[in-house]
């Protein structure tokens, strides 16, 4: 009887300790699969740096178009931005260094310090947490310079909430991340490397000595007779193709050049076209770009990886202020929330509310796809706004959708090059300064500016042209017509393959966001930023160079809750 009673228990105990083990053999399994694929990639020596860079930033001076200079003024700022994004380089080893040098999240961690406010033990609403992020190796040795490029949020999934945080590079190895304290409850922190400081290096020499790796080009049509050429920002003479065709704008002063063709003469050109990309990165370099290894991997905790926040505590003052530079807003609920310095976000659920918002007003949208993707949203929600049939292409537009029951337009307008897209008329091609100076604005008119996607793999200095000579236009525009709200999107985070990485790296994006940020920094009230790059960092869902639904639908409601304020 005794054995009878006891069977069960001994079975059940077989069947744990059998359970464990396969459970430890797989796990033995993955670190094997894991080790040997870094083993194979520990075999690879990568070569970097190899020539010295200029001094400085004066990346100008490599790829300054003939007769673009620049005034004092625009110099003295150009070099203000440039030293304000200016990114740390690791040491450079004489003879290359080794993926197993590299850093590994793998080796990595961080760790949640105590509270810093009031030196207490508990986290309130109000306060900050604070991580210390260290960086090691694959051989598990500490880092002892920064350059990489760590993201942290703090979230929560069951309360639909999260935040950005902020990073800090000590430049010895070690980072802080700070996260603002912003909900009760749970909150957990989230450490990601995008790229290990050793691949931003591959990065800044692509651009140094390869600033045309994304080419363009040009068709020319005379009757039965085409002909098609290479064409982009700046371009130099060839034995091969002596002459160019210039087609820098004259009011915008965007340069522009085409090889001429060679029975054709320039003023045949009909279309422009992404020609390719010349993926000149060298094969052992692409070690440093592996999405399950280095890139867009999270970093462990060394212990705990997530607090319990308090109520606010109750202080002599008239709430919680966060420090200059925090966080723009966070999701609650799913919903973002605008802080101080924004206006309050409200929802926008329905067609009806929509409609009424925009009613007696028109919508201007310039710039990229992410720009375009805000154009759908609208003419997706409101069964009255209907697009007219323009003729245009897809992906190109220009597009436009008319209200005539609720006077509402609604346009988009790609922004001029360069561009990615497959194929634009020539006719179709405008520069945002110049449509701006065309708009006469007023207080029914709305701008939105998403300009960003497209100037990646060029020097900084190209994006930071295009962005004054839009500011100026937007300066002129409120000059004119004051009660014109200006909508300017960010750069947001994206999902990376190496392809995608190599020509639209979020490294890349997050100095163009830094430059963005900047150069439109104190105009007028009536332009607003909508925080793209924090709005995908806090959120849940993957990264994407076109945000998800959710994402998108919460990005809208900050542009109509600036549109219509509720007072």
């Amino acid at each position: 009887m005794m054995m009878m009673h006891r069977c069960p228990k001994f079975i059940f105990l077989l069947l744990a300790l059998s359970a464990l083990l396969f459970l430890l053999r797989n796990i033995h399994t993955l670190q094997i699969t894991r080790q040997i694929t870094l083993q194979i990639n520990f075999n690879t020596v990568l070569l970097l740096e190899a020539s010295p860079p200029p001094q400085g930033h004066n990346l100008s001076s490599l790829w300054r178009c003939p007769g673009q200079t620049l005034s004092p003024q625009d110099a003295r700022e150009e070099r203000s931005l440039l030293d304000a994004i200016d990114w740390p380089e690791h040491p450079r080893f004489p003879a290359g260094v080794y993926l197993r040098q590299t850093s590994d999240p793998a080796h990595s961690h961080f760790t949640i310090l105590p509270p810093a406010e009031g030196g207490g033990v508990e986290y309130h609403v109000g306060g900050h947490l604070r991580a210390l992020i260290q960086m090691r190796d694959f051989q598990g040795r500490p880092k002892r310079y920064g350059g990489d490029v760590l993201l942290a949020r703090l979230h929560e999934p069951t309360l639909g909430a999260g935040v950005a945080g902020q990073v800090v590079d000590h430049l010895n190895g070690s980072y802080s991340a700070v996260l603002p304290l912003l909900w009760e409850g749970r909150a957990r922190v989230e450490v990601t490397l995008v790229h290990p400081s050793e691949a931003v290096s591959v990065l800044r020499r692509l651009t140094r000595e390869q600033p045309d790796r994304v080419f363009f080009q040009s068709t020319y049509l005379s009757g039965s007779l085409s002909e098609t050429t290479v064409c982009n920002v700046c371009l130099a003479p060839s034995r091969q193709q002596p002459r160019l065709c210039n087609y820098t704008d004259p009011r915008a002063g965007e340069p522009w050049y085409c090889y001429e063709p060679k029975q054709l003469g320039c003023d045949a050109r009909v279309t422009h076209a992404k020609g390719g990309f010349t993926q000149n990165i060298r094969a052992n370099e692409q070690t440093l770009f592996q999405s399950v290894i280095n890139m867009k991997v999270p970093v462990t905790a060394s212990g705990p990886d997530s607090v319990t926040v308090l109520p606010e505590e109750t202080v002599d003052n008239c709430g919680s202020v966060l420090p200059p530079g925090g966080a723009s807003g966070y999701y609650y609920q799913g919903v973002w929330r605008a802080l101080a310095g924004g206006s309050t976000v409200h929802q926008f659920n329905n067609a009806s509310a929509i409609t009424q918002c925009l009613s007696n007003k028109a919508v201007h949208m310039y710039g990229d796809s992410t720009a375009r993707q805000w154009f759908e949203y609208l003419t997706e929600s409101l069964p009255d706004l209907k697009e007219m049939d323009l003729h245009s292409l897809k992906q190109v537009g220009p597009f436009m959708a008319v209200d005539t029951g609720h006077n509402i337009l609604v346009t988009y307008r790609c922004h001029g090059p360069p561009l990615r897209f497959a194929t634009v008329p020539t006719s179709d091609l405008r520069y945002v300064a110049n449509e701006l100076d065309g708009l006469a604005g007023g207080p029914g008119t709305v701008v939105v500016l998403s300009v960003w996607s497209h100037f990646s793999t060029f020097p900084v200095e190209v994006y930071i042209r295009r962005l004054r000579g839009i500011r100026r236009s937007v300066v002129r525009l409120l000059d004119r017509a004051p009660e014109t709200l200006v909508v300017v999107r960010t750069p947001n985070l994206k999902a990376l393959t190496l392809y995608e990485t190599l020509t639209n790296s979020d490294w890349y994006s997050l100095q163009h966001l830094r430059v963005l940020r900047a150069m439109f920094k104190g105009l007028p009230s009536r332009v607003v930023l909508v925080d793209a790059w924090e709005m995908t960092l806090a959120h849940s869902l993957p990264h994407s160079l076109h945000p998800q639904p959710p994402i998108v639908k919460n990005m809208m409601d900050v542009l109509l809750s600036n549109v219509c304020p509720k007072r």
